[in-house]
């Protein structure tokens, strides 16, 4: 009798030990499809988050050549691209100032007008980059240059130089601000002397064709959303 209770205890607590352990491995086993199950969301929003971030990227860099492009193509009547110095020069325009002198009266009056519309067709091109890429920013750098003669005051003269054509912009009404409609806009007035690279050769006191203007035009993405 003794020996059949002892089996009857021992059967109910192995049922009760089984019972448990299912129980116990019943409840890890949610556990682990529920945590598997969290990571798999996790990875999946991860891989969302990298294929928006790629398509934003994409955007972005697809965003920064039309930028870069905009204004490169600019009237080319007037101007010429380089894309090795990402700038523009003058094309077919002889500005030649006279030795020591930024006066803008020097370069003659048919030479001046066909400056202004060089001015316009800038003009018109940053409206254009404008209306397409709100978001983007330009600078416009206006450098004179010298001829290499040995003036002890070439970057002076140099820099006047390039004033006196953003002052013969302003007397046109040709403006690269808001006056102009133009929001995106910075310009820089600056003279390189002889210094530049940009050079016409061969570069010696003689060659008067150092006596202008070079224009850049350089995008800038700004902030693309």
């Amino acid at each position: 009798m003794k020996k059949n209770k002892k089996e009857s205890f021992f059967w109910t607590s192995y049922s009760d030990l089984m019972t448990s352990m299912f129980f116990i491995m019943l409840v890890l086993f949610v556990v682990t499809v529920a945590l598997l199950h969290k990571e798999m969301v996790k990875i999946g929003e991860e891989r969302e988050a990298m294929r928006i971030e790629r398509d934003i990227t994409q955007a972005q860099l697809d965003k920064i050549k039309e930028i870069q492009e905009a204004t490169q193509t600019i009237d080319t009547t007037y101007f010429r691209f380089d894309k090795n110095f990402n700038r523009h020069t003058l094309r077919n325009i002889t500005v030649s100032f006279n030795r020591s002198s930024s006066n803008i009266n020097d370069i003659p009056q048919d030479v001046r007008n066909t400056l202004a519309e060089a001015g316009k067709a800038i003009r018109e091109s940053l409206l254009e980059a404008q209306n397409k890429t709100p978001e983007a920013k330009f600078l416009l750098i206006i450098e004179g240059q010298t001829s290499n003669d040995g003036y002890v005051a070439n970057y002076e003269l140099s820099y006047s130089r390039a004033l006196s054509l953003v002052k013969f912009w302003s007397s046109q009404k040709i403006y690269f601000d808001e006056a102009g409609g133009i929001h995106n806009c910075e310009v820089i007035i600056s003279g390189s002397g002889r210094s530049s690279q940009f050079r016409e050769l061969p570069d010696n006191k003689y060659n008067t064709k150092n006596q202008r203007f070079v224009i850049h035009i350089i995008p800038k993405p700004g902030e693309i959303k």
